[in-house]
C-alpha cells in the first residue's frame, strides 16, 4: 500500500521560495519600506561569508574659477565597499506520530504553514541585534535625551522630531519606527497614533506621523532607558541565498513510538546600508556570527552619517 508523505507533497527548492515570499508578506519590517531588495544587484556566493556592496563617493572638492589663461583640472569620483556578512540560520520542528493522533490534525501540517511566520519573527530579531551593533559606530545618528531631567528625557512628538533631524535632509524619506511595546503603549496613552486599513479594510496597522510602527520586544531596555529605531526608505539591504539543501523531512519510526521532522535552512542578508561588516580577530567564532556577535562592536562606518538612513533614538516614558 502507497502512502503519502509529506515529503512527497514538498518540493525543496520550491517551497523554500514560498517560505522566502510568504515571510516578506508576513513581516512588519518588509512592509515598513525599510528594506531594499539586492538580489538583483549581487551575486550571493555558494561559498565565502560576505558579500561586498561597492558604492560611488559624493563628489567634492571646491569648485574653480573659469580663465582664459589657465585649464580646468578633471577630477575623480571616488569608489568605496560596503560589507554585508551572510547569516546562515536552520530551524527544525518535528513531531511524534501520536501527538497528530491525539490532537486529530496533523501537526507536520500545522507546521508546513507557519514556517514563514517563524522566521519574519526571527529575521526581525536579528535584524534589531545587527542595528544594536551597527548604530554603536554611527554616533552622529545617535539622539540620547535619557539623561535630561524631568519630563525633557521622555519620548514625546518634538523629541521624536528633533532625533528625526540627525537624518538631515534624507529625514523626509522616514517610513518605520521600531518601538518597544512599552513605548507603544506610552505612545497609545498620549493619543499619538493612528491606524490604517489592512488589505481586508480593517484599521489595525498602526503609524505615528504616517510612519508604520514596527513593535518588538527585543528592542534594548536598560534602566528605564528605552531604545527605538527609525528608519528611512531602503535603509536595510536584502538578499536571500540558496542553500543546497534549503528544505528537507525525514522519519524515524522507532524513535517515540515514530516521528517525523522538518529542515529549513536559510541564507540571508539583512545589512543597514553604509556600515560594513568588520569584525575583530575570532569573529565569528562559527561559520556565521550569532545574534550576539551581531549585536557587537563588529562594524565600521563607510558612508557619510545622513546616508546611513537610520538612527537611534534613547529615550525614556512618561
Amino acid at each position: 500500500m502507497a502512502y503519502t508523505k509529506l515529503s512527497d507533497m514538498l518540493v525543496p527548492d520550491q517551497w523554500a521560495r514560498y517560505v522566502i515570499e510568504r515571510t516578506s508578506e508576513l513581516s512588519d519590517v518588509w512592509q515598513s519600506g525599510i528594506l531594499s531588495d539586492v538580489n538583483s544587484q549581487i551575486s550571493f556566493p555558494d561559498a565565502g561569508s560576505t558579500i561586498n556592496l561597492p558604492f560611488f563617493q559624493d563628489l567634492s572638492g571646491a569648485d574653480e574659477i573659469l580663465d582664459d589663461t589657465s585649464n580646468l583640472t578633471v577630477n575623480n569620483v571616488n569608489t568605496s565597499e560596503d560589507v554585508a556578512v551572510i547569516l546562515r540560520r536552520a530551524k527544525v520542528f518535528g513531531s511524534t506520530y501520536l501527538a497528530g493522533d491525539l490532537a486529530g490534525d496533523d501537526p507536520m501540517r500545522v507546521i508546513a504553514e507557519r514556517f514563514a511566520e517563524y522566521w519574519a519573527r526571527r529575521m526581525q530579531t536579528t535584524l534589531i541585534e545587527t542595528l544594536n551593533g551597527a548604530m554603536s559606530q554611527v554616533t552622529a545618528n545617535v539622539s540620547d535625551i535619557s539623561a535630561a531631567t524631568g519630563t525633557a528625557s521622555d519620548f514625546d512628538g518634538e523629541a521624536f522630531l528633533d532625533a528625526a533631524g540627525k537624518l538631515g535632509d534624507n529625514q523626509d524619506r522616514l517610513t518605520a519606527i521600531a518601538v518597544h511595546s512599552a513605548t507603544y503603549t506610552s505612545m497609545k496613552k498620549q493619543d499619538l497614533i493612528s491606524f490604517i486599513p489592512d488589505s481586508q479594510g480593517n484599521p489595525t496597522i498602526p503609524t505615528y506621523m504616517g510612519k508604520r510602527l514596527i513593535v518588538d520586544d527585543g528592542l534594548p531596555v536598560t534602566s528605564g532607558t528605552y531604545t527605538t529605531y527609525i528608519f528611512a526608505a531602503g535603509a536595510i539591504a536584502y538578499a536571500e541565498g540558496m542553500p543546497k539543501v534549503p528544505v528537507e523531512t525525514d522519519r524515524e519510526p522507532l524513535t517515540n513510538g515514530g516521528s517525523e521532522y522538518m529542515v529549513n535552512r536559510r541564507y540571508f542578508i539583512m545589512h543597514p546600508r553604509g556600515v560594513k561588516w568588520d569584525p575583530g580577530s575570532g569573529v565569528p567564532s562559527a561559520q556565521s556570527p550569532s545574534n550576539a556577535e551581531l549585536a557587537g562592536a563588529n562594524w565600521t562606518l563607510v558612508y557619510e552619517p545622513q546616508n546611513v538612513r537610520v538612527v537611534q533614538f534613547k529615550h525614556t516614558l512618561a
